[in-house]
């Protein structure tokens, strides 16, 4: 009688889950992956980890320093073909994706999407600066041409109320009961009681800030005002302190508002958005218009709390960041955008590629054709329709990420895995969770 499991070089896959984000999208990620018959587990590093996982999993408690020589063990031991992450640049993630590269395992790296709204990013090998995706116009060309028109996205909508208390949950987990991974530190710069309080100081000004943003919106529409736009990033982004040249927001700001200076001309102005998701515990405002005084300029510039982020890219002379999302929406636009840091985006025929100091004066807006094949190729290469903090957009995620994963996988596994789930219906019982 023939044995009915699969072969070794047939076995499904097996994927390693690492850290997540404070959302229930691993867990249900995880539990459609068993249900197509794969091998699915899960090693936690803190007690919001372990609560936002819901299936069974392994726990790490030990140093940073020991966790890399834990994990190509652990590999070893449960045959993992697969990590998955959210973020690369996290500590445990960096040293991940280097056992992932000595003994080949394919890495899937989830992130906030390249394209916003109703869409996040699942890519292979990594995200951002460390992307694979074509770094110039012709590889951008040659690949769009060989993909077909992506299809509409279904709007996912995120729910702030339920993604603030996911957030809460998580790191109020975390701070109870720190004696179950006493070795656990954050990867996060700033405790989060820290966070929190600047939260409250800041929603307690909400009202007052809006409503600056509000009237300096009308004010620059009135007037027809001829500005450029530096939408901030958070500080303590790993875009910033791992993919760009600068040590923190302070001296990104400090560099762009120098050379505004010295080589803009008036009565053009430059206005500084602060990023929705900034805590206030830095006083970012402060700082700009410290900035502007040493070099100048403080009648020429502006520092905004709020604002719809569509209409002041539409009304801005150029746009100015660092590598953030922006630069998208920004190039989507059609305005001018200069990236000072790694960006995925940032290359000839669609950036500003002649530096700050020429942007004022005389900026370059990006080839609109380059830029509808280049959302093409992200858009097949890298996006799925989806969210992390609504029920309806977690499981549209879901859905979209399985086949997506699947079709990075060698087709015999993917073909065991089905067999697997097949069998299991006629059983009445589901693949088991690994």
């Amino acid at each position: 009688m023939l044995d009915p499991r699969p072969s070794p070089t047939d076995r499904p896959a097996c994927f390693l889950f690492l850290q997540g984000l404070a959302s229930p999208f691993f867990a249900d990620l995880g539990r459609a992956l068993s249900a197509r018959g794969h091998g699915v587990r899960r090693i936690n590093f803190c007690p919001g980890d372990w609560l936002f996982w819901r299936l069974p999993s392994d726990n790490y408690r030990g140093p940073r320093e020991g966790w890399e020589s834990y994990l190509d063990a652990y590999v070893e031991r449960h045959g993992v073909t697969d990590l998955i992450l959210f973020g690369d640049c996290r500590p445990f993630h960096v040293a991940g994706r280097a056992v992932a590269e000595r003994r080949g395992l394919r890495v899937h790296v989830f992130e906030e999407g390249y394209i916003r709204p109703n869409w996040i990013t699942c890519e292979l090998g990594g995200v951002n600066g460390h992307s694979s995706l074509p770094k110039t116009a012709a590889s951008v060309r040659a690949l769009a041409r060989r993909l077909p028109q992506p299809g509409r996205a279904m709007p996912s909508a995120g729910d702030m109320a339920r993604r603030s208390l996911w957030d809460v949950t998580y790191n109020v987990a975390n701070v109870c009961f720190p004696y179950l991974y006493p070795h656990f530190r954050s990867h996060r710069p700033t405790h989060i009681a820290a966070e929190y309080a600047g939260w409250i100081r800041k929603f307690s000004r909400r009202g007052r800030t809006r409503r600056e943003a509000q009237r300096c919106s009308e004010i620059y529409n009135a007037v027809g005002c001829d500005y450029f736009l530096l939408p901030l990033q958070l500080d303590s982004d790993y875009q910033i302190r791992v993919h760009s040249p600068f040590l923190g927001v302070e001296g990104f700001m400090d560099r762009v508002i120098k050379s505004f200076a010295e080589t803009s001309e008036a009565p053009t102005r430059l206005l500084v958005k602060l990023h929705p998701l900034d805590s206030g515990l830095i006083n970012w405002r402060k700082f700009a218009r410290a900035s502007a005084r040493r070099h100048g300029v403080s009648e020429r510039l502006d520092f905004i709390d709020g604002g719809d982020l569509q209409s002041l890219i539409a009304g801005a002379r150029g746009v100015v960041v660092v590598n953030s999302t922006v630069g998208m929406l920004s190039l989507e636009n059609g305005r001018p955008t200069l990236a000072t840091g790694t960006a995925i985006y940032n290359m000839p025929g669609l950036t500003h590629q002649g530096g700050l100091d020429t942007f004022w004066t005389d900026p370059v807006a990006p080839d609109m054709a380059l830029m509808a094949d280049f959302r093409r190729v992200v858009l097949h290469q890298t996006q799925v329709n989806g969210g992390f903090f609504s029920k309806e957009a977690i499981q549209r995620a879901v859905s979209g990420t399985v086949p997506r994963i699947e079709a990075r996988l060698p087709d015999a596994l993917v073909e065991a895995a089905r067999g697997l789930r097949e069998g299991a219906e006629e059983d009445g019982r589901l693949a088991p969770v690994y």
